[in-house]
């Protein structure tokens, strides 16, 4: 009994004996080192870490296997891996960096699949932090360029589609902000601003949720101005005031907005036939005598497909969007192509020369009777062929003025025939003693009564201004002395340095 009892322990200490030999590795503190490589130790231990949301761990962990294994197979994957532990940890100086790790690991290793994952994360950094339409809008540019980036540069990649579908929300955002700029424009009659952010709007995004309405705004910006054109008074001649206009530059000018009108409801009748404001473009098309449009089976399919791919938010969530930070892109159409290549934008004063130049087009083909003549206003240096004028020059009362000479008479007069010589001219009376001197000359004259006091003198004596200043310059003749020489003041006038 006693032997056999001590067979069976021998045999289980020699049990134990070769279980303990076997499991040897397993006990040891860093299992499986020997078959498994430091770099690829030191990348689990990151990613376990990240797992656990200790980042600096994480980046402490891959920024040493860079560092100590340059040409190990990871460092394409822990630099990819650093950038996501900064993206997985927010905040807006995280996203920051983030961004910045991203971009890097894209200038390293352009070619390698994850290339484009990082372009797609560094244009959701910027796609998170977009606002609402009425505010910043700098991350929803960031955004939009980001993902026209991707899809550019990755065509193949499978993350085209998810970065279409975010591009098109983030056009919907920008578009509706350029659409309310535009919309505030019209409001207050400020027309030519209007058209130019409307045109550029549906220009660069088509599939914009209310873009009916911005060409019907559009339409109704162009019939502005016409209606503002039309209640111009009309010149008769020469001498009307300058707020009036002759009825054929008039005409020329309500030209091009009529047609720019025409084609916004038109385009709302081929592009947009089945939204809300196709009904109003065909009224305007008739009370402007213009022809109708008829839409394709085609362009009524695309456009009816758009509609139902959008997916309103009820009541209670357009509530709540109210204390949200992100904007409502809810209206987004979910199929079509977005815009890559912005086309070129409309500025106001493109708007404004398109009108300008409909009104010279005939003088400068020829074809037309009438010219457009340019008033050329003189230097305030005479030339050198002529002498400085003084107020010598100037004649007193009861003397006839010195005839004017050729170059007075080109120098602040516009180029007219001389049929209309006479027509120009203002009705100057045939007594030469009541005429006025030129307007120069009593700028001056006022100027300096208004420094020496005499202004309270000829106003009491009931003298002219002008017929003072004559009877000055005739005394001045009379002594020899010029009146363009400074006399010496006296008294409180020498505190005057001028």
């Amino acid at each position: 009994m006693s032997r056999r009892v001590l067979t069976i322990a021998l045999v289980l200490s020699v049990l134990l004996l070769a279980s303990g030999c076997t499991n040897k590795k397993v006990n040891n503190p860093i299992a499986n080192v020997d078959s498994k490589q430091p770099d690829k130790v030191l990348f689990d231990r990151a990613m376990d870490a990240m797992k656990h949301n200790r980042f600096d761990v994480c980046r402490l962990s891959l920024q040493t296997l860079i560092n100590t294994y340059p040409d190990s197979e990871y460092i394409a994957r822990a630099k990819l891996a650093i950038a996501d532990s900064w993206y997985a940890e927010g905040g807006s100086a995280s996203l920051e960096q983030a961004e910045i790790e991203y971009k890097d690991f894209i200038t390293f290793f352009p070619n390698v699949p994850e290339a484009a994952e990082a372009q797609l994360k560094i244009a959701n950094i910027h796609y998170q932090q977009m606002e609402k339409p009425d505010r910043d809008y700098t991350h929803a540019l960031r955004a939009e360029g980001e993902y026209r980036q991707l899809i550019q540069q990755f065509p193949d990649s499978k993350l085209v589609p998810e970065a279409k579908e975010k591009l098109r929300e983030v056009q919907e955002d920008i578009a509706e902000r350029e659409y309310e700029i535009g919309r505030f424009y019209y409001l207050r009659q400020s027309y030519p601003a209007a058209i130019a952010r409307l045109r550029s709007l549906v220009d660069r995004y088509p599939l914009y949720s209310r873009a009916d309405e911005a060409l019907y705004l559009l339409g109704q910006s162009y019939e502005g101005e016409v209606n503002m054109l039309r209640a111009r008074p009309n010149c008769v001649s020469f001498n009307e005031p300058r707020n009036c206009m002759f009825e054929t530059v008039k005409s020329r000018m309500m030209e091009p907005f009529t047609k720019g009108a025409t084609d916004a409801y038109s385009r709302i009748l081929t592009r947009y036939p089945v939204m809300n404001r196709a009904d109003d473009a065909k009224a305007r098309l008739a009370a402007l005598h213009q022809p109708i449009p008829k839409a394709t089976k085609l362009a009524i399919a695309q456009n009816k497909a758009e509609e139902e791919s959008r997916r309103p938010e009820g009541t209670f969530s357009k509530l709540m969007r109210n204390f949200e930070k992100h904007p409502d892109v809810a209206e987004t159409a979910h199929m079509g192509e977005p815009t890559l290549v912005d086309p070129t934008p409309v500025s106001a004063s493109d708007v404004v020369r398109q009108a300008t130049s409909a009104v010279l087009a005939p003088a400068a083909g020829g074809s037309g009777t009438q010219s457009v003549s340019v008033e050329t206003v003189g230097k305030g240096t005479p030339p050198a062929s002529q002498p400085v004028p003084h107020s010598e020059e100037t004649p007193a009362p009861g003397q006839a003025a010195p005839p004017a000479t050729s170059a007075d008479a080109n120098e602040l007069k516009p180029n007219v025939g001389a049929s209309d010589a006479n027509e120009l001219k203002p009705n100057v009376p045939a007594d030469n003693s009541q005429a006025l001197p030129p307007p120069q000359q009593v700028n001056e004259i006022a100027a300096a009564q208004s420094v020496s006091g005499q202004n309270s003198t000829a106003s009491t004596n009931g003298q002219n201004p002008a017929a003072g200043s004559a009877g000055n310059q005739s005394d001045d003749q009379d002594t020899g002395e010029a009146s363009s020489k400074h006399k010496k003041k006296k008294g409180i006038h020498k505190l005057v340095p001028f």
